[in-house]
């Protein structure tokens, strides 16, 4: 028996096989879990096409954050596949990589700045209350980032919208915690995900890894970052909310 054995999980923003979210979705099949996906639009059958490589091949949802009528019938729908939700995983994150990233931010307007937001932090509010009707007395939402604390270069608007998820995800933690639901954050270091290479200039963060991580890290794995995920979606962290968890290969931890 795996550690996420009967146990019902969402999937939110897989796109790719590199996606860190197709990753989540894979160890959590094989620690048991029965896993449904979602992503939008054009994605979609990218999203369709990766997931045939999956045994079983998990349910495939229509779910744009920034939709109110796709989050209000969010919960019906995944009550299609489920009977109940034990966690939830928002692996979601936008900003126009022209006009919001790449050291356009000074100059960048609200329209954009208001866009990422939405679609990076406030959507995990958004999203843990459409699913929480399916909630049962426990339940785990996971958020992924990279590290909203400080500032990165090229990084601009993202990383205001990632501290923002990190914060968002204490207030879930404070608010949601008396019901059982604990609300967590990964934060990983660069993986060479298709939103990776969106970014001007994140190449350079994988020589900075290189270099300085104490464990080393590989921009091409992220197995270490998925399980830390399914761990948090496990009954392993009874009692750790409002967290964030590096899997960074310990480069947080460093000076220069």
């Amino acid at each position: 028996m795996g550690i996420l054995s009967g146990k019902n999980i969402l999937v939110a923003g897989v796109t790719m096989n590199t996606s860190i979210g197709y990753r989540v979705v894979e160890i959590a099949q094989q620690e048991g879990a029965n896993v449904v996906v979602s992503n939008f639009g054009r994605a979609m059958s990218l999203t369709s096409r990766v997931l045939r490589r999956l045994d079983p091949v998990p349910p495939l949802l229509e779910l744009d954050v920034t939709d109110p009528e796709h989050l209000d019938s969010l919960a019906e729908r995944l009550s299609e596949h489920v009977d109940r939700l034990d966690g939830v995983v928002h692996s979601i994150a936008y900003a126009n990589p022209e006009r919001a990233l790449g050291g356009a931010f000074l100059s960048t307007k609200w329209e954009d700045v208001g866009a990422s937001l939405q679609t990076s932090a406030y959507s995990l509010v958004s999203l843990t209350m459409a699913c929480k009707p399916l909630f049962g007395t426990t339940a785990s939402v996971v958020g992924l980032t990279f590290d909203g604390r400080i500032s990165w270069p090229t990084y601009d608007w993202m990383g205001v919208s990632k501290a923002a998820l990190e914060s968002a995800s204490r207030y879930l933690a404070r608010y949601l915690g008396p019901q059982g639901v604990r609300c967590n954050i990964v934060s990983a270091g660069p993986l060479d995900t298709i939103a990776k290479k969106a970014i001007p200039g994140a190449d350079q963060f994988n020589g900075i890894w290189s270099e300085r991580a104490p464990l080393g890290w590989d921009a091409q794995d992220s197995t270490a970052t998925a399980k830390a995920v399914v761990a948090l979606l496990s009954d392993w962290f009874p009692a750790t909310t409002g967290e964030m968890i590096h899997v960074d290969g310990g480069l947080h931890s460093t000076g220069a």
